[in-house]
Protein backbone atom coordinates (compact mmCIF):
# COMPACT_ATOMS: atom_id res chain seq x y z
CA UNK A 1 0.00 0.00 0.00
CA UNK A 2 1.54 3.61 -1.24
CA UNK A 3 2.02 5.95 1.59
CA UNK A 4 0.36 9.52 0.93
CA UNK A 5 3.45 11.97 0.14
CA UNK A 6 4.79 13.32 3.74
CA UNK A 7 5.42 16.87 3.83
CA UNK A 8 9.05 18.50 3.45
CA UNK A 9 11.83 18.23 6.32
CA UNK A 10 13.76 20.87 4.53
CA UNK A 11 13.02 23.96 2.97
CA UNK A 12 15.68 25.15 1.25
CA UNK A 13 16.47 24.90 -2.75
CA UNK A 14 19.56 23.67 -1.87
CA UNK A 15 18.64 21.05 -0.23
CA UNK A 16 15.54 19.53 -2.46
CA UNK A 17 16.46 17.51 -5.61
CA UNK A 18 13.68 17.92 -7.94
CA UNK A 19 11.29 19.28 -5.35
CA UNK A 20 12.18 16.47 -3.38
CA UNK A 21 14.10 15.81 0.13
CA UNK A 22 14.49 12.31 -0.32
CA UNK A 23 18.27 12.58 -0.99
CA UNK A 24 18.72 14.68 2.27
CA UNK A 25 16.88 12.32 4.35
CA UNK A 26 18.93 9.61 3.09
CA UNK A 27 22.19 11.87 3.93
CA UNK A 28 20.68 12.53 7.47
CA UNK A 29 20.03 8.89 7.99
CA UNK A 30 23.37 7.97 6.56
CA UNK A 31 25.12 10.30 8.91
CA UNK A 32 23.48 8.68 11.29
CA UNK A 33 25.12 5.29 10.21
CA UNK A 34 28.16 6.84 10.05
CA UNK A 35 28.34 7.70 13.52
CA UNK A 36 27.27 4.42 15.01
CA UNK A 37 29.89 2.73 13.19
CA UNK A 38 32.64 5.22 14.08
CA UNK A 39 31.74 5.05 17.47
CA UNK A 40 31.68 1.50 17.37
CA UNK A 41 35.42 1.96 15.94
CA UNK A 42 36.21 4.63 19.14
CA UNK A 43 35.07 2.12 21.93
CA UNK A 44 37.23 -0.73 19.74
CA UNK A 45 40.17 1.48 20.53
CA UNK A 46 38.72 2.39 24.24
CA UNK A 47 38.51 -1.39 24.76
CA UNK A 48 41.90 -2.30 24.02
CA UNK A 49 43.61 0.23 26.07
CA UNK A 50 41.52 -0.78 28.87
CA UNK A 51 38.94 2.23 28.95
CA UNK A 52 35.23 3.56 27.85
CA UNK A 53 34.74 5.38 24.73
CA UNK A 54 34.13 9.26 26.52
CA UNK A 55 37.21 8.03 28.56
CA UNK A 56 39.31 7.66 25.66
CA UNK A 57 38.15 10.43 23.28
CA UNK A 58 39.42 12.79 26.21
CA UNK A 59 42.68 10.92 27.01
CA UNK A 60 43.61 10.97 23.74
CA UNK A 61 42.22 15.11 23.19
CA UNK A 62 44.24 15.57 26.13
CA UNK A 63 47.29 14.34 24.26
CA UNK A 64 46.60 16.19 20.87
CA UNK A 65 45.82 19.50 22.41
CA UNK A 66 48.60 19.12 25.18
CA UNK A 67 51.22 18.35 22.11
CA UNK A 68 51.04 21.83 21.31
CA UNK A 69 50.06 24.19 24.12
CA UNK A 70 48.90 23.59 27.94
CA UNK A 71 45.70 21.83 27.74
CA UNK A 72 42.52 22.47 30.27
CA UNK A 73 39.05 21.45 30.40
CA UNK A 74 37.42 24.21 28.72
CA UNK A 75 40.11 23.65 25.57
CA UNK A 76 39.14 19.91 25.98
CA UNK A 77 35.13 20.45 26.20
CA UNK A 78 35.61 22.75 22.98
CA UNK A 79 37.61 20.44 20.98
CA UNK A 80 35.42 17.62 21.34
CA UNK A 81 32.47 19.93 21.54
CA UNK A 82 30.75 18.89 24.59
CA UNK A 83 30.58 20.40 28.00
CA UNK A 84 32.97 21.81 30.42
CA UNK A 85 31.44 19.64 33.10
CA UNK A 86 31.29 16.34 31.27
CA UNK A 87 34.88 16.92 31.02
CA UNK A 88 36.06 17.47 34.47
CA UNK A 89 33.84 14.29 35.22
CA UNK A 90 35.74 12.41 32.87
CA UNK A 91 38.95 14.19 33.73
CA UNK A 92 38.47 13.07 37.19
CA UNK A 93 38.01 8.97 36.98
CA UNK A 94 41.64 9.33 34.68
CA UNK A 95 42.94 11.37 37.28
CA UNK A 96 41.91 8.41 39.80
CA UNK A 97 43.07 5.99 37.56
CA UNK A 98 46.53 7.53 37.13
CA UNK A 99 46.15 8.19 33.20
CA UNK A 100 45.69 12.51 33.90
CA UNK A 101 47.31 14.70 36.04
CA UNK A 102 46.23 18.21 37.22
CA UNK A 103 48.84 20.78 38.33
CA UNK A 104 48.05 24.41 38.90
CA UNK A 105 48.86 26.96 35.80
CA UNK A 106 52.36 28.73 36.41
CA UNK A 107 51.15 31.92 35.03
CA UNK A 108 47.14 31.82 36.58
CA UNK A 109 47.01 29.79 40.16
CA UNK A 110 43.73 29.29 39.65
CA UNK A 111 43.62 27.33 35.91
CA UNK A 112 44.33 23.97 35.92
CA UNK A 113 46.67 22.34 33.17
CA UNK A 114 45.79 18.39 32.26
CA UNK A 115 48.86 16.35 31.08
CA UNK A 116 48.64 12.35 30.90
CA UNK A 117 50.77 10.80 32.82
CA UNK A 118 53.68 8.00 31.68
CA UNK A 119 51.00 5.41 32.27
CA UNK A 120 48.59 7.20 29.82
CA UNK A 121 50.33 7.86 27.20
CA UNK A 122 51.57 4.19 27.56
CA UNK A 123 48.28 3.17 26.68
CA UNK A 124 48.12 5.27 23.62
CA UNK A 125 51.48 3.96 22.26
CA UNK A 126 50.07 0.46 22.82
CA UNK A 127 47.17 1.39 20.64
CA UNK A 128 48.58 3.64 18.09
CA UNK A 129 49.69 0.29 15.65
CA UNK A 130 46.11 -0.82 15.54
CA UNK A 131 44.77 2.36 15.65
CA UNK A 132 46.61 3.67 12.62
CA UNK A 133 45.46 0.42 10.65
CA UNK A 134 42.04 0.58 11.55
CA UNK A 135 41.59 4.76 10.98
CA UNK A 136 43.12 4.01 7.74
CA UNK A 137 40.85 1.23 6.46
CA UNK A 138 37.59 3.42 8.21
CA UNK A 139 38.99 6.22 5.97
CA UNK A 140 40.32 4.90 2.82
CA UNK A 141 37.32 6.08 0.82
CA UNK A 142 38.61 9.16 0.81
CA UNK A 143 41.04 10.98 -1.37
CA UNK A 144 43.11 13.79 0.39
CA UNK A 145 40.91 16.45 -1.05
CA UNK A 146 37.65 14.67 -0.03
CA UNK A 147 39.25 14.59 3.41
CA UNK A 148 40.07 17.98 3.18
CA UNK A 149 36.57 19.23 1.86
CA UNK A 150 35.21 17.01 4.14
CA UNK A 151 36.96 18.23 7.40
CA UNK A 152 35.58 21.94 6.40
CA UNK A 153 31.93 20.91 5.90
CA UNK A 154 32.16 19.16 9.27
CA UNK A 155 33.72 22.01 11.17
CA UNK A 156 30.56 24.34 9.21
CA UNK A 157 27.74 21.70 9.83
CA UNK A 158 28.63 21.83 13.59
CA UNK A 159 28.26 25.52 13.94
CA UNK A 160 25.00 25.24 11.89
CA UNK A 161 23.86 22.65 13.97
CA UNK A 162 24.40 24.52 17.35
CA UNK A 163 22.49 27.24 15.81
CA UNK A 164 19.84 24.48 14.68
CA UNK A 165 20.44 23.51 18.45
CA UNK A 166 19.05 27.11 19.83
CA UNK A 167 16.45 27.92 17.56
CA UNK A 168 14.39 24.46 18.01
CA UNK A 169 14.74 25.27 21.69
CA UNK A 170 13.18 28.80 21.20
CA UNK A 171 10.67 27.14 18.99
CA UNK A 172 9.97 24.38 21.78
CA UNK A 173 10.00 27.30 24.35
CA UNK A 174 7.45 29.68 22.15
CA UNK A 175 5.32 26.81 21.74
CA UNK A 176 4.98 25.63 25.38
CA UNK A 177 4.05 29.10 26.34
CA UNK A 178 1.22 29.52 23.64
CA UNK A 179 0.28 26.04 24.54
CA UNK A 180 -0.12 27.11 28.67
CA UNK A 181 -1.75 30.29 27.66
CA UNK A 182 -4.81 28.50 26.10
CA UNK A 183 -5.19 26.51 28.96
CA UNK A 184 -8.07 27.50 31.34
Amino acid sequence: MKQDRMPLTVNRPELLIDGSDAAFRRLVHDLFGFLARHETVRDGHARYIDLAGVDYSVLIAIAHIGADRDVGVKQVADYLHVSGTFVTRVVNKLEAQRLVRKQSSRTDGRRVILALTRAGLGRLEKLAPIQRRVNDVQFGALSKSDFLLLTGLIEKMIISSEEAIRLQDQLHQAARQVHDSHRP
